[in-house]
């Protein structure tokens, strides 16, 4: 990280500045203590929160999801000490695996603040570390759309299979063929409710107005690959386009993560979503329903264990592959890992456009 340029972490509205923390590795521990003290932010008073007056002080509610417990109550519950000490709180967590609020209370109000602000610094940043759970996508698994890749994939086969790398395990499952808006980590039920609520109110703050009603009609056309050497890809994409020329596609995308984004429920990673439809996957060789997360963001274990095709005769004889077109009418809350019983992602919330 930049001294300059550090990592801006956004909670409730506002942005804080995340200092560079020296870190010991200890080999024999389950979990990392990182731990948010003094210097990493200012604690000024904020109304992007509800502290209470209550009879012996003052007191602040917040919802953290159970798997997340851990890290405020750091290695031996050292964390959880050093938060009280310091801010002159005491900091009441529920049992592990128990979702419930942590409660924080003091007799300064701005303990009481200091306290939530850190704390909310630590799950925001412990969230980063946390797999995706759930995406946003638009499902291009119609029949026809379906027809087309097998075709794609069989002539691929055909021609292409003596190319390194290239055999039948790294294409995408027909039936979960889709284009990826945004990755989610919803930790629990309170979070999936919350996101599905938000997905329904986009509808009439935008989506609406955007599509008048009407389905949208795209064209799935072309393929291009995610990396800078075609002789060593790992993604390879078709391109998705609305067929009248007009942005609408990409203007639902960016304003639903946009939405999203300033929620606090998605992370913002790049100024606009990269429409593409995942149909080689390097990481489908030893999991064909694996999710990757938009824009081929990988982690870090996942790198060094792909191993590359090489795609230059496939962009070279299908570079215009036509898969055909299809009418989108609706965004899927898709669960990660998961099938319903039409073979596509299962769904936990979906808004239709009529």
């Amino acid at each position: 990280m930049e001294v300059l340029r550090p990592t801006l972490i956004r909670i409730g509205g506002r942005i804080y500045r995340k200092n560079i923390i020296q870190q010991q590795s200890y080999p024999n521990e389950e979990e990392d203590d990182f731990y948010a003290g003094p210097g990493d932010l200012t604690d000024e008073p904020c109304d992007a929160f509800l502290v209470e007056e209550t009879e012996r002080g003052f007191q602040c509610a917040v919802e953290v999801p159970s798997s997340l417990y851990k890290y405020i109550i750091g290695k031996k519950g050292e964390t959880r000490k050093r938060l009280e000490t310091e801010t002159r709180t005491s900091i009441s967590i529920p049992k592990p695996g128990m979702e419930g609020q942590i409660v924080i209370t003091g007799q300064q109000r701005s303990g009481v603040i200091s306290a939530r602000t850190r704390i909310d610094v630590l799950v925001e940043s412990f969230r980063k570390k946390q797999p995706f759970t759930h995406f946003l996508s638009f499902a291009l698994n119609q029949p026809a759309i379906q027809e087309k890749f097998l075709q794609f994939k069989e002539e691929v086969l055909e021609k292409c299979s003596k190319d390194h790398g290239v055999n039948s395990s790294l294409f995408q499952n027909p039936a979960k063929l889709h284009l990826t808006i945004g990755t989610l980590v919803l930790l629990n039920e309170q979070e999936i409710q919350k996101a599905c609520e938000l997905l329904q109110r986009s509808k009439e703050d935008f989506i609406n107005k955007t599509v008048g009603g009407k389905s949208l009609t795209v064209e799935v056309a072309g393929i291009e690959y995610m990396n800078d050497d075609p002789a060593m890809i790992d993604v390879l994409y078709a391109k998705v386009r609305m067929k009248d020329g007009s942005d609408k596609l990409q203007l639902i995308a960016d304003r639903l993560m946009e939405q999203f984004v300033t929620s606090g429920l998605v992370m913002k990673e790049w100024d606009r979503v990269k429409l593409h439809a995942t149909i080689m996957n390097t990481l489908f060789r030893k999991d064909p329903n694996v999710e990757e997360k938009n824009n081929a963001t990988t982690g870090k274990s996942s790198l060094k264990e792909r191993e590359t095709f090489d795609g230059r005769n496939i962009l070279k004889i299908f570079e215009n592959f036509y898969f055909g077109e299809l009418q989108l009418n609706s965004v899927h809350l898709s669960q990660r890992f998961s099938t319903d019983s039409s073979g596509y992602y299962a769904t936990s919330g979906q808004l239709t456009f009529f």
